[in-house]
């Protein structure tokens, strides 16, 4: 059967019918709690039974909460087990199962085989056999959190083997007194050895070879009997399996008989067969029957290979949604700076200049929707450049609560509940913002008809077992803001998709459906984590979670900017490097406009070697550079002879293996392309300012020193 999970259920995958059943339970009443809460080791633990082909049971919690997969339905009959007690599930037994459950429970493995136990799973008592083991299975912080049973009913073969022994017994008492009757036996045992469709065989453990084989040896491997019984039978055995089958020749010497072993045989055509052996020691004699599993292992191959398929569709139907959605928005947007300059083309051939401050701004509008798709793209993939700050998650919510009741409505109730003694963050406050920004508006489109919009502040604590159930979240102190609303809800299958870029229930042209996605990015970037709970009719709370940072105080706001200076009016050398020609010849022309001199440079290298000519006022360099060293490694050089230097890195995106979100050194900066060239003049300005401050301070220490 083929299962279908969310992206959250994925453990459940390959899992069958019981799978299935899992996935559509609600566990939050049990004690397990959520599915979606479920520890890693339960998960874990629970996607290996389901896909195992042996029965097997998986009983987890104090109270051993059964979980089964299909193989292991057969076992129970007519009984229920999925979700009970185990006691509960096998009360009958339970003087002979608790103990061992108990035992495996506290840490202690152990194996039975052909335990006898008296049994009621079809409305009446049954006497059965099983070869079963019970073992431990160790939550994440190596305690015991369940137990695993995997269990082979071997009624039919005690009962088997006990009927013949009787019949060797009964043969041996009546020896001689009833020899027609031996006789009759006898042919029937000869019958049954011939007519059996499966291998039976005996075999001498001392020479390692078959002694006799019936019909269905040939039938199944195509050997005669001469063949068979003149050689020996790891000859026959692939050459891969045969350290493994010495080793299983030891324990049936030492008197343990194999259930259901299987092992690649050899047919007289060249090929390899699987076959399931049971092989019953009994002296020096091995007696053994076989089964060719061959058809079985080629169905489940096919299977895991259709699984792979199904998996490798999924990925590309997601790149597939991600690259669709980028694209028809970009391509909006294309069209609308495409649309303005050919109109501003026009009107100049025309000589109508009077609208294009018009058509200019309206291009500039398309460009900061550009770059904010662009910005929500790099937040999902955590590979925007942030600028982390002791942040007052408290103060930044009540300084948005105006913006907020604006975006809101009159027909929606905002709300703040700041909590006392708020610890600070460190994180991105603009990207703080946004985020809060995006959730308010998810909020107020989920209450067309109105509502409340709670936004909550409190310090958690979280233990490593909360931890576990965040995802890769660590121990220790966060600050959690909570956005709740009461409107729509979503269903479960939507909330387990919600982060996903380009997914959105809103109508076309209403929403991008990266809003969530640029959270979820920002979030686990911020070294965080983002959970939504959410029912239809009942509302919406999505809780950000962002780690503690120890300061005594958060950092006073700076004073508004100077106002920029007047084209030419500002001095000093500017390098400029970047690999691009018309953002170095734009940035550069701009720069020069302002006054200052700069130095252009296409790479590391071609800087390097003005660097040895001049001495710069200040560096500005693409982090991305080619040809062997990036900006980073750049300004990091350069710093080595100037300390002092200011330094501004402009980046289309912070590679992890450059920017890595690390705290900048002094007087160096980032800023992310696209960006106003505005941006570009007063950053420069304000960093050179910083620069003379320090050169001013440095040379009063070095003055003072040398008096």
């Amino acid at each position: 059967m083929k299962t279908t999970v969310t992206p959250s259920l994925t453990f459940l995958t390959g899992g069958g019918q019981m799978a299935a059943r899992i996935a559509g339970r609600d566990w939050r009443a049990t004690p397990l709690g959520p599915i979606e809460d479920w520890p890693a080791a339960l998960r874990t633990a629970l996607g290996l039974t389901l896909n195992s082909r042996f029965p097997s049971l998986l009983a987890w919690g104090p109270d051993l909460i059964s979980f089964h997969n299909d193989a292991y339905s057969p076992l129970l009959g007519d009984k229920a087990a999925l979700g009970l007690p185990f006691h509960t599930v096998w009360p009958d037994v339970w003087d002979t199962v608790g103990p061992i459950a108990a035992k495996a429970y506290a840490g202690e493995a152990s194996y039975y085989e052909d335990m006898p136990v008296l049994i009621e799973r079809h409305g009446h008592p049954e006497q059965a056999w099983f070869t079963f083991s019970c073992s431990p299975v160790r939550d994440d912080d190596g305690t015991v959190g369940g137990i695993l049973c995997t269990v082979t009913e071997t009624t039919g073969k005690v009962r088997a083997l006990a009927a013949l022994r009787q019949k060797e017994e009964t043969l041996r008492r009546l020896n001689g007194a009833l020899t027609h009757q031996v006789a009759a036996h006898a042919s029937d045992r000869e019958r049954l050895w011939r007519i059996s469709p499966d291998v039976m065989c005996a075999a001498s453990l001392a020479t390692g070879r078959f002694l006799t084989v019936n019909p269905a040896f040939t039938a199944s491997f195509g050997w005669t009997a001469d063949e068979a019984t003149t050689r020996p039978f790891l000859e026959l055995v692939y050459p891969e399996d045969r350290d493994d089958v010495l080793d299983k020749m030891h324990l049936l010497a030492a008197g343990t008989p194999l259930v259901g072993y299987e092992v690649r045989v050899q047919h007289k055509d060249g090929s390899y067969r699987w076959v399931s052996w049971t092989i019953s020691p009994e002296g020096e004699l091995l007696y053994g029957v076989a089964r060719d599993i061959t058809a079985e292992k080629h169905r489940a191959d096919a299977l895991r290979q259709a699984e792979e398929a199904l998996r490798q569709a999924q990925k590309m139907e997601a790149v597939g949604q991600l690259t669709g959605g980028l694209a028809h928005d970009f391509n909006n947007m294309l069209a609308g700076v495409t649309g303005h300059l050919e109109l501003m083309k026009l009107r100049l051939r025309m000589g109508q200049t009077g609208d294009l401050p018009t058509r200019i701004d309206a291009a500039l509008g398309v460009t900061q929707r550009a770059a904010a798709l662009t910005h929500r793209l790099l937040a999902f993939s955590r590979r925007q450049a942030l600028d982390p700050k002791p942040t007052s998650v408290n103060a930044l919510v009540m300084s948005m609560t105006d913006l907020i009741e604006r975006a809101a409505g009159p027909a929606i109730a905002v709300r703040t509940r700041p909590a006392t003694a708020l610890w600070t963050t460190l994180c991105d406050p603009n990207q703080l913002e946004s985020a809060l920004l995006n959730l308010a508006n998810n909020a107020r489109d989920a209450m067309p008809e109105g509502g409340l919009l709670v936004i909550e502040t409190e310090n958690v604590t979280l233990t490593p077992a909360q931890a576990r159930r965040h995802g890769d979240l660590r121990p220790g102190e966060y600050v959690q803001v909570s956005v709740r609303d009461n409107g729509a809800g979503m269903a479960p299958d939507v909330v387990a998709r919600a982060f996903d870029p380009f997914f959105t229930t809103k109508p076309m042209g209403q929403g991008t459906g990266l809003g969530l996605s640029m959270v979820y990015g920002f979030a686990h970037q911020s070294g965080g984590n983002v959970r939504i709970e959410s029912l239809p009719g009942q509302g919406t709370e999505v809780r950000l979670l962002l780690p503690r940072h120890l300061v005594e105080t958060v950092p006073a706001a700076g004073h508004d900017a100077e106002p920029p200076l007047a084209a030419g009016t500002r001095k000093g050398v500017v390098m400029v490097v970047d690999d691009e020609d018309d953002i170095r010849a734009l940035m550069s022309e701009v720069l020069e406009l302002q006054g200052y001199t700069v130095l252009a440079a296409c790479d590391a290298p071609q800087a390097l070697r003005l660097l040895q000519e001049a001495r710069p006022d200040m560096l500005v360099t693409d982090v991305g550079l080619p040809n062997g060293m990036n900006g980073r490694q750049l300004a990091d050089h350069v710093r080595t002879q100037w300390p002092q230097l200011p330094v501004l890195m402009v980046t289309g995106y912070a590679e992890s293996t450059v920017m890595k979100n690390e705290t900048l050194p002094a007087q160096m900066e980032i800023l992310t392309k696209p960006f106003a060239m505005n941006a570009l003049v007063d950053k420069v300005g304000a960093l050179l300012c910083q620069g003379q401050g320090a050169d001013t301070e440095a040379g009063a220490e070095t003055g003072a020193e040398a008096a």
